[in-house]
């Protein structure tokens, strides 16, 4: 049975996670850029250097005194989003979509005190949620408002869209769904839903929520095999644009859908999971084995696109 499975993995293409560590990640991501996707007011500062659209940002704390002034800086605003810094995998991220009073409102009604509030960025503070445990910075950023089309494959968060970009070329993509399971957040090892995406339309392949297939959104019946991502072309333009932003070979791009700015970029990140294949049920090894063997890599970023779409446009898919 072993043998069968790693037989099958190896004729979709599956790349496991040390190949990816080993061949791509180690080989093409030079360490001393990988601050500038840990960081993320780095990466907000090099986007809008390259003219790509990140969320705005309210304010920053390094420090516990520094949160002294916390409840004159939510005061009059609405909606917000706190991170970590070097936080990774949605962890430690607090969203505020309303306000009832004194009281904040998280996207499941659930109310937040400016207590709550203090208490969750010392545990920021603390590095409960960065990369290797240490000190980190809480920043506040402006709340995305999604675009309603795509908000009906969501619950009580907000979807995004993972692209997958090697040297510079999009090669695999998928919208991670967030779930009551996921607690509204997308992430799929919390219970989201991926759905894997056409790389050169944007349209819906299939869906997998756990590994499982799955037809329909859990919460909100909604039939996945409708969904188009709009802005496509935009989407695959940004992403690799994001290559010459970072110099990074091997990278995942997080992008968000505002209805009134359009795609942004969420975070980047220099370390991106596999489970992108399990959405799109294929392997990323061919489509990445394809770029290697290209001659030219000095293209401009619509050139990569271009050359994106002659290259994976007749792919066959998993059904």
């Amino acid at each position: 049975m072993f043998w069968n499975t790693i037989a099958k993995f190896k004729k979709k293409g599956i790349l496991g996670m040390n190949a990816r560590n080993v061949a791509y990640i180690a080989r093409y991501n030079a360490r001393h850029l990988f601050p500038l996707v840990d960081d993320k007011l780095k990466t907000k500062h090099a986007a809008r250097k390259h003219n790509i659209k990140v969320p705005d940002l309210y304010g920053v704390i390094r420090y516990t005194a520094e949160m002294n002034d916390l409840g004159a800086m939510l005061n009059p605003l609405t909606g917000f989003a706190v991170k970590p810094l070097r936080g990774s995998g949605g962890k430690g991220i607090i969203i505020i979509t309303g306000r009832d009073g004194e009281h904040f409102l998280k996207p499941s009604g659930k109310a937040m005190t400016l207590a709550d509030i203090r208490h969750d960025i010392s545990n920021i503070l603390s590095g409960v949620y960065s990369l290797g445990g240490r000190p980190d910075t809480a920043i506040i950023e402006s709340l995305i408002r999604g675009q309603p089309d795509m908000l009906k494959y969501s619950f009580e968060g907000l979807p995004d869209i993972r692209v997958i970009v090697f040297r510079g070329f999009p090669v695999m993509a998928m919208m991670r769904c967030p779930t009551h399971q996921s607690d509204g957040k997308a992430n799929l090892h919390q219970g989201a839903v991926g759905v894997g995406l056409d790389i050169c339309t944007g349209k819906a392949i299939r869906a997998v929520q756990r590994n499982l297939l799955v037809d329909r959104h859990p919460d909100t019946g909604v039939d996945f095999s409708d969904l188009v991502i709009p802005d496509w072309n935009e989407i695959l333009l940004l992403s690799a644009k994001c290559y010459d932003m970072t110099g990074l070979g091997y990278i995942g791009c997080d992008f968000v859908l505002d209805e009134t700015r359009g795609p942004m970029i969420l975070e980047l990140n220099a370390r991106p999971g596999l489970a992108v294949q399990i959405a799109n049920g294929i392997g990323l090894k061919s489509r990445l084995e394809a770029i290697e063997a290209l001659e030219h890599f000095d293209l401009h970023a619509d050139e990569r696109v271009a050359l994106v779409h002659e290259k994976f446009g007749n792919t066959p898919v998993a059904a």
